[in-house]
């Protein structure tokens, strides 16, 4: 495989000469660039394969060309930042911290500062040395906009350990969803498969031929406002997989998206308009075994000021 950059050009050129999966293909001759790094690229629709973009598992031969529109260099690695930060569970290798509405995970273009890492950084330092350096201590994510419970690794053993349990699936979580309308049925596992939207690269899709995706829900509570024109369901998720933006893209395709979602449904509800700047979407509860204890950990999240607000002014309607 042979590269070259033309010019002062933000676009690198490489030729093939492997037969293997895109991702891997680039990772072996781009040591620059994280494994992470190079699927953000791919999922930004900014590697293209013979003038096309493609998937990070996508098949590659010898001879292919492969645009790289690489992005500017990155500035120094995360600081640590003194921001408030509601820890709810730790021991020696863990800890569960409760995630504000708005707090993005960790730093990504254009957002460098006011990031769960930053303050992690700061509450604990010895995270800088934990996983990728631009997401130190990270097992899973929570969307910036999504509140609630979030595992925090604080060692590399504990880190790998934590990132098994995801991977076999027997990290539980519970979110609380507060969706448009009536749904029915009242109980069920949504099966729908998940990809990037073709369309909006930003933005995820149930289409046949994606990854498989089962979300198990049932119903809490339902509401109705102003003579029932308007209609609400409190509903309890457990994501059973786990896909970018799965529990927000899985109601929406059923007719039902959560409140406050301008991605995956509408700004124009009476409870959104009333209530809802951002989803809501709330990561209640997280079961998993901690590293240190070998034993069982349950952690629960209050639920957020803004969702118990609207919930209240449901409540009082009914």
């Amino acid at each position: 495989m042979r590269g070259t950059s033309p010019g002062c050009m933000p676009t690198r050129i490489l030729t093939l000469t492997t037969n293997d999966r895109l991702d891997r293909a680039l990772a072996a001759v781009l040591p620059e660039l994280s494994r992470s790094a190079i699927q953000r690229l791919i999922d930004q629709g900014r590697v293209r394969v013979n003038g096309a973009p493609r998937q990070a598992s996508a098949r590659v031969l010898p001879g292919d060309q492969v645009w790289i529109d690489l992005p500017d260099p990155e500035p120094d690695l995360p600081q640590p930042e003194r921001l408030p930060l509601a820890v709810l569970y730790e021991d020696a290798c863990v800890a569960v911290i409760d995630k504000p509405a708005g707090m993005a995970t960790h730093p990504a273009a254009g957002k460098r500062s006011g990031t769960v890492v930053n303050a992690l950084l700061a509450r604990f330092p010895q995270l800088a040395a934990v996983g990728d350096p631009w997401r130190p201590g990270i097992v899973h994510r929570l969307d910036k906009e999504t509140s609630g419970v979030l595992i925090v690794a604080k060692t590399v053993e504990a880190l790998s350990a934590l990132q098994g349990q995801f991977k076999a699936r027997t990290v539980h979580k519970t979110y609380l969803a507060l969706c448009v309308g009536w749904v029915q049925p009242e109980s069920g596992v949504i099966r729908r498969p998940i990809a990037r939207d073709p369309r909006h690269r930003q933005r995820m899709a149930v289409i046949a031929g994606g990854r498989a995706a089962a979300t198990q829900f049932g119903v809490i509570e339902t509401y109705a406002l102003d003579d029932s024109q308007y209609r609400y369901t409190l509903l309890r998720a457990h994501p059973l997989t786990g896909r970018t933006h799965q529990i927000r893209v899985h109601l929406a395709a059923l007719g039902f998206p959560i409140v406050g979602d301008a991605t995956y449904g509408s700004r124009k509800d009476l409870l959104t308009r009333r209530f809802a700047p951002r989803h809501l979407l709330h990561a209640a509860a997280i079961e998993f075994v901690s590293p240190a204890t070998g034993e069982t950990v349950r952690v629960e999240a209050p639920l957020p000021a803004d969702m118990h607000a609207a919930l209240e002014q449901l409540r009082r309607a009914k």
